[in-house]
């Protein structure tokens, strides 16, 4: 029993000893450049429906009498 506890210090002490050895290996190596992203990203111009003043990318609004609508009822509303 005794011999078993020994064997199992040592193992324990080896490993944590391992463990900050590798560590300071990692450590001395330059790190690694950040991947490119994929694609650049486009920005999108936000307008305001002119009836609610809701925000929304220009893209998705409908454009009526006046300025820009977020569904086709506000643009009725508007007039148009």
């Amino acid at each position: 029993m005794k011999y078993l506890l020994v064997i199992v210090l040592v193992l324990v002490v080896f490993w944590i000893w391992r463990g900050k050895r590798r560590d300071e290996l990692r450590g001395a190596q330059p790190p690694k450049a950040a991947k490119p992203t994929s694609s650049p990203r486009i920005a999108t111009e936000i307008v305001a429906c002119q009836v609610c003043q809701v925000h929304l990318p220009r893209s998705e609004a409908l454009p009526g009498p006046g300025g820009l609508y977020c569904s086709a009822a506000h643009r009725q509303q508007a007039g148009g």
